[in-house]
């Protein structure tokens, strides 16, 4: 058996983008503990690697959880948050909780037991509308309305980008950063756009079995976005967790820009039909442009590997296999925001 290099605790660790983080840290050898309450993830993600971790049920907002879950690790990846949209505009005391509570906990923890790596999940979120696209690092981080809820979630994550950073000029040897931009894959939930996307087409598709399909998107077509396959997003998560720098703020994200127009009628002809756009309104808070500009991981050797419309028959497939798993109706409007993944821990 390979020998084991260091003990990592990820936070979230049942959820999209922790699930995956797992299998390739421990696909690499190493010990692996998964904090996270399921809240809004399976264990089943996990099951078939379940002797190879150590699962650990526990809230985030619970200090003594956090706590034990911590002690005896290396290296903390701190993932756990509530995403998904419909909970920023539904549960915004529940988003911030879990955010601010849990980061302070992590922080503590660590401190408590002597860990001196931390590496936090961010989101793109934190910038709402850039005032430049691509977007580098150095945007200044923006909550333009506090009495909309939509910006609980970048707010939990600008205060949580707050204490990392100044809790590791004191207490820790490394602290990395990263924001995530539109991660997308297999199994990624059921509140982002592409699982809505494409449950909706196969509905259409079904109830239309001829002609073109009438397709119902927020706006009208011209946001864009910049979708991360999850094999690359771990790809550049692994790079930064062996190799960034102490308290610096990294992007991982694919810069192949695409207005939604193009997303929603690659989706549809996935399903082999020709899509008719039906515009809609935007939500209230909507991002226009998303791209990030990576240069500064680059730097560090990343390259993202998979074109959307290489990982769109993916994800597209999936959900089309599992439509039975998600929520009865595919005709919700479908957030075009920009989430990474969930991870409720």
């Amino acid at each position: 058996m390979k020998e084991k290099t260091k003990r990592f605790l990820v936070t979230g660790g049942t959820g999209f983008l922790g699930s995956a983080l797992v299998r390739r840290l421990v696909g690499e050898g190493n010990y692996v503990r998964v904090l996270d309450n399921g809240y809004r993830s399976s264990h089943q993600r996990l099951t078939d690697i379940s002797e190879d971790i150590v699962v650990v049920i526990g809230d985030l907002r619970d200090a003594d959880s956090v706590s034990r879950a911590v002690r005896g690790v290396d290296v903390v990846v701190h993932l756990g948050a509530v995403n998904g949209t419909e909970n920023f505009y539904q549960k915004p005391e529940l988003v911030l909780d879990v955010g601010v509570r849990g980061m302070l906990h992590v922080l503590d923890a660590c401190r408590q037991h002597g860990v001196g790596e931390l590496i936090v999940a961010s989101s793109s979120e934190v910038y709402q509308t850039p005032p430049r696209t691509p977007t580098d690092e150095t945007v200044p981080l923006v909550v333009p309305d506090v009495l909309n809820p939509r910006f609980s979630y970048g707010g939990s994550k600008i205060i949580s980008e707050l204490l990392a950073i100044n809790y590791g000029r004191t207490d820790f040897e490394r602290v990395v950063i990263f924001r995530p931009h539109n991660v997308y894959g297999p199994d990624m939930g059921w509140e982002h756009v592409l699982p809505q996307f494409i449950l909706r087409a196969a509905a259409l598709v079904e109830q239309h079995p001829s002609g073109i399909i009438r397709f119902p998107i927020q706006g009208d077509g011209s946001e864009t976005r910049a979708f991360t396959y999850i094999d690359d997003m771990i790809d550049g998560l692994m790079l930064l967790i062996d190799r960034g720098v102490h308290n610096n703020i990294y992007h991982v994200g694919n810069p192949e820009e695409i207005a939604i127009a193009d997303v929603a009628r690659a989706v549809v002809a996935y399903f082999g039909r020709e899509a008719e756009l039906m515009p809609g309104p935007l939500a209230e808070g909507s991002t226009p442009r998303r791209c990030p500009d990576v240069s500064k991981i680059a730097g560090l050797g990343f390259r993202p590997k998979v074109p959307f419309l290489e990982g769109l028959p993916r994800i597209s497939q999936w959900y089309k296999s599992n439509a039975g798993l998600g929520p009865a109706s595919a005709e919700p409007a479908g957030e075009i925001a920009g989430h990474a993944s969930r991870q409720a821990g």
